[in-house]
């Protein structure tokens, strides 16, 4: 059972999503951080108030908390922006990267066959 359990826990995909996930974890603290210390601190310097929840709508007896959805909505479009940001860098860099010149074994193969074709 020990046997099972230490190549379940060190599979590589498990050791990845694990390392992922931490990141993950890590990553919404930057997040937070970042929209509580300059985008909604830009919002209450521009609208007097660090969020839109204050903005509701009285339909008869019920409420439309209109503004909440809105805090919401402006949370998830600077998430995505990052994140798409962060990808096209991580995207930008892969393609940067210098690709080896060198052939390869199936092309060096097939050289080396065409070649003994040609001289006989």
């Amino acid at each position: 059972m020990l046997k099972e359990f230490r190549e379940f826990a060190f599979k590589g995909n498990l050791l990845e999503i694990a390392v992922g996930l931490i990141l993950a974890l890590f990553f919404a603290d930057v997040i937070t951080a970042l929209m509580n210390g300059v985008i909604l601190a830009l919002i209450a310097g521009l609208f007097g108030e660090p969020n839109f929840n204050a903005i509701r709508w009285t339909v008869g007896d019920a409420t439309l908390e209109i503004g909440t959805f809105i805090t919401a909505l402006v949370n998830f479009v600077v998430v995505a922006l990052i994140l798409f940001m962060i990808v096209k860098a991580v995207n930008r860099l892969r393609r940067s990267e210098p690709e080896s010149d060198a052939p390869s074994e199936e092309i060096v193969l097939l050289r080396e066959i065409r070649d003994q074709l040609a001289r006989q």
